[in-house]
């Protein structure tokens, strides 16, 4: 595999799990369990689709450079089948009760400011540019959903269960977020990607510090999925992305090449 392609593929997997977690937060406007609640997850969730939307224009770019023929933000974002897509798995749960969306966030926030710091290292310039801009954002969602797993975890004996129960229940999609596969050890050979070997350390004591403070049990010993390269990233999903994607989707299939 060529490195544009490879690097195309990996642009894919930053893009798609913001996109699909942002999708997932959408689900939550006019829901939220409070006002202040509902804008903030919005906010998050917008956050995450300017995110998404930096790195597809540049995966187009690649893509055009291989190829010959790069496709748009809107194409990649809203014309291809699941099993094209590859975000992580756990962005694509469902929201669950509020414990759940918040333990899902948690996962992914403190992974993805990590995998953001190392990546403006990148010797890709334009890849270590947009992860430097988006870090900005990342490190607000991180102190955010890290101080609702403790008001949630140490408030409550009923917030105290759900959180615990949100925890324990996610925690088997994490491990794919530390996993490489050839695709990755290619460019991280290259200089480009991050070896998300390395962040795993420094994620647990964040995972295990905030659990603590919350009087929670970081959950451990459990079956990893995704973590034998079968995973989201691959283009292997749960049924659940099936469902987001017939949703998101439906305007651009319905009625091909709308606009506002």
């Amino acid at each position: 595999m060529s490195n544009d392609r490879a690097l195309f593929d990996y642009l894919l997997r930053l893009a798609d799990s913001d996109l699909v977690l942002a999708q997932r937060l959408g689900e939550w406007v006019g829901k939220g369990p409070v006002l202040e609640e509902d804008i903030a997850l919005t906010n998050v969730g917008l956050d995450l689709i300017g995110q998404a939307r930096l790195w597809y224009a540049y995966a187009g770019e690649v893509e055009a450079r291989y190829s010959g023929g790069g496709r748009a933000e809107d194409q990649l974002a809203f014309l291809r089948d699941g099993d094209a897509y590859r975000n992580l798995q756990l962005a694509e749960q469902p929201n669950g009760n509020y414990a759940d969306t918040i333990a899902r966030q948690f996962y992914f926030d403190a992974w993805h400011l990590r995998l953001l710091h190392a990546l403006t290292t990148s010797r890709d310039a334009r890849v270590a540019e947009i992860a430097a801009k988006a870090m900005k954002e990342v490190a607000y969602h991180a102190e955010r959903s890290a101080d609702w797993v403790v008001r949630l975890g140490d408030g409550t004996e009923v917030s105290h269960g759900r959180m615990q129960s949100a925890l324990d229940d996610l925690w088997p999609y994490t491990g794919e977020m530390f996993a490489v596969d050839a695709v990755e050890q290619q460019l991280i050979d290259a200089g480009v990607a991050v070896d998300a070997r390395a962040l795993e350390a420094s994620w647990c004591e964040v995972v295990a510090g905030v659990c603590a403070e919350a009087t929670l049990t970081m959950p451990a010993g459990a079956w990893m999925q995704g973590a034998g390269n079968r995973g989201g990233k691959q283009g292997v999903h749960t049924e659940h992305l099936g469902r987001l994607l017939a949703e998101m989707q439906f305007l651009q299939r319905a009625y091909p090449g709308a606009a506002w």
